[in-house]
Formats: C-alpha cells, sequence, structure tokens
C-alpha cells in the first residue's frame, strides 16, 4: 500500500524513459521509477503509449478535487482502496460513491468533481484516451450546492487559471498539475 508521507516525494521525480528500442514489444515502467504523481504510469513519454494514458491518482482524507471535464477523452477509473464521492454531470447535480472495487466510466465532456469525507487517502488506477503527460482538461466553476466543499482543500491544482462556468462550454484548458 502507498504511505501518505511519500505522496510529496513522489511527486517531485522525474519519470522513467526507457529505451523502447530494447524493450521489445512490451514496456514495463516500474514502481521503484515511476514517481506515482499524475504523470507516472503508461504514458507516450514512459512508454511510447499510442492511444492511452494510465496512470495512479491518490486523493488524500478530507480533500478534494478540481470540478473539471477532458473534452475529448474518455476516463475509466479502478478504485483500489478508499472511497470517493464523485459529482458529475451538467451542473454536478449527480452524486456516486465510488468504493474500492469499483470500477467508474466517464464519457468525454462530462463535468466530474472526486471528493474524499473519508478517513483514508483514496487511491484509484485511472487509464484515459489521450497519451500525453500534461492533462488537458477544463476546470468549472464550483457550483452554489456544492459551496460547502470550498472549506476542503484541493489536493490537485494549478492555481494560475481561472475556471470557466459550470457547463461543458469553453474555458481555459492547461495542464493537470
Amino acid at each position: 500500500m502507498l504511505r501518505v508521507n511519500k505522496v510529496d516525494e513522489w511527486l517531485r521525480r522525474e519519470p522513467p524513459r526507457p529505451d523502447l528500442s530494447t524493450q521489445g514489444d512490451c514496456v514495463i515502467v516500474r514502481a521503484a521509477h515511476a514517481d506515482f504523481g499524475l504523470t507516472s504510469g503508461v504514458t507516450k513519454r514512459s512508454a511510447g503509449a499510442q492511444g492511452l494514458r494510465m496512470h495512479l491518482v491518490m486523493v488524500p482524507p478530507g480533500s478534494r478535487g478540481m470540478p473539471h471535464f477532458h473534452p475529448e477523452h474518455e476516463t475509466a477509473i479502478y478504485t483500489v482502496s478508499g472511497q470517493t464521492e464523485i459529482w458529475h454531470g451538467e451542473g454536478l447535480v449527480k452524486r456516486t460513491v465510488v468504493h474500492a472495487g469499483d470500477f467508474l466510466y466517464i464519457p468525454p465532456g462530462i463535468p466530474h468533481l472526486p471528493v474524499n469525507r473519508g478517513d483514508v487517502t483514496a487511491v484509484a488506477v485511472v487509464a484515459r484516451t489521450d497519451t500525453a503527460e500534461t492533462d488537458n482538461r477544463v476546470v468549472v466553476e464550483l457550483p452554489r450546492h456544492l459551496a460547502s466543499l470550498l472549506s476542503l482543500p484541493v489536493a490537485v491544482q494549478d492555481l494560475t487559471r481561472k475556471p470557466a462556468s459550470a457547463s461543458r462550454g469553453g474555458g481555459p484548458r492547461f495542464p493537470l498539475v
């Protein structure tokens, strides 16, 4: 199991760069060499992936992500441990609780927001049809009915951008930090 106190260390590590010419037809990205951040795992850069990216996401207890959507990419999530409350859909009005062992599919363009109200770090494996190591996503405003979530710290964010409106409409795209 991943230790929470290692998160900062893992996020700062440089992702591995395998020599694809000597790896044959399969590429292994070893856990010992991965940074377990949002750029770790299988990417175009780390493994030469052509159609997907797979990485770990950790949401510490009592924190949340930024409400966002991926306009052009499908996302599939497998929850390894913990549980996460997912607010999703237009205006983030639908709520689904995802437990360890659950799979979640998010179509392109669907706004979503992970929230961990539990007392353990939620760990999930995320696969997306985007091979880039920087995640193209559109951040949306937190709707009024979720204003109480403003008191929770954001587990991951880019403070240099302002959110778009709470719909699937336009807005700034920026890399996931």
